[in-house]
């Protein structure tokens, strides 16, 4: 089995067509078609579904797919060992983030990552939490900052970052404006502005009502924070968030109630990394710039990226890539 092989049957798994990965892989379709044959012939089963508009995987192919791209990962991460133990720092480091995460300022900190290495390649990813760590565990991305409130899939960990309690979010001429707590078994009746079923406030507040055993109707779904924002201040319906959401400028308008108990339903973000030996160099260069400005910015002093060479410089802009937000008792 050819790693050129994995490495087509990838991206038609990732595309769902043939056209788009061979323009993506710059190869010609004939070429990547017979390819992804010769894999068949060889796996004894097919891997794709084919029509006239798509590609659809097979059981064997999505089986297939999660192994392969945790091999092309292992493959990555050994090129990129091998030229770092060379002193040199290159390849590939994909990144996802939830929107407007807490305790980490995701520009920030990619940006300087890649001044101070411009031979590494910086992709991102945007996505719900869910997402994003089913992406980890296949070595799709090689670290994400999530605030998954599920269950863990196995092949991940999480290393904790920051936490933050859920509100009430709610126009100002909303009953529950100026009041000074909310309970979430009173919030029944009303209707709901929430995020995707994959992200992780979400999951959170699901999680939270069903503790209560009250249902809810969410009648808006959104898959970014300022179209939650907008609904929410035209009056359709309430959202609770969490407590950074609610402090937004473009939320300045609106009217935020604490939740009663909010301590037991926290929101909480994290790097999720592989819970093996697949981290590279670049991500676990990466890394080193979280703890060292978290403990900097917990004693109250200058942030700094780390301990040596181009890493002992603050942000241009003064801002911390990594804020430390103590969790609400």
């Amino acid at each position: 089995m050819e790693l050129r092989h994995l490495e087509y049957f990838v991206a038609v798994a990732e595309e769902r067509h043939f056209t788009r990965a061979a323009q993506r892989l710059m190869v010609s379709q004939s070429g990547l078609s017979a390819s992804v044959r010769a894999l068949e012939r060889e796996l004894g089963a097919r891997l794709f579904v084919r029509s006239t508009r798509r590609v659809e995987l097979t059981g064997a192919g999505r089986a297939l797919l999660v192994e392969a791209s945790r091999a092309l990962a292992s493959v990555r991460a050994a090129k990129e060992a091998v030229a770092a133990v060379q002193g040199l720092l290159r390849g590939t480091l994909s990144v996802g983030t939830e929107q407007c995460v807490t305790g980490v300022h995701v520009p920030g900190l990619l940006a300087r990552f890649r001044a101070d290495h411009p031979e590494v390649e910086v992709r991102l990813r945007q996505a719900g939490s869910a997402s994003l760590v089913e992406d980890v565990a296949a070595g799709r991305l090689d670290l994400a900052f999530v605030a998954l409130s599920g269950a863990v899939p196995e092949g991940v960990r999480l290393v904790p970052l920051a936490s933050e309690p859920m509100v009430v979010l709610c126009h100002p001429d909303h009953p529950l404006a100026g009041a000074a707590e909310a309970d979430w078994a009173e919030l029944g009746d009303e209707v709901f502005v929430d995020f995707h079923e994959d992200w992780g406030a979400r999951g959170l507040t699901d999680r939270a009502f069903a503790a209560v055993r009250t249902e809810r109707r969410v009648a808006l779904e959104v898959n970014d924070v300022h179209s939650l924002i907008e609904l929410v201040g035209h009056g359709l319906g309430i959202a609770v968030v969490p407590r950074p959401i609610a402090r937004k400028e473009q939320a300045a308008a609106l009217c935020t109630v604490p939740l009663a108990g909010a301590g037991d339903h926290l929101w909480e973000v994290s790097a999720a990394l592989p819970d093996d030996q697949r981290t590279g160099p670049a991500a676990r260069e990466l890394l080193a710039y979280l703890p060292e400005a978290a403990r900097s910015a917990a004693a109250g002093g200058p942030y700094t990226e780390g301990t040596s060479g181009a890493r002992d410089r603050a942000p241009s802009d003064g801002r911390p890539f990594v804020t430390a937000v103590p969790a609400t008792p």
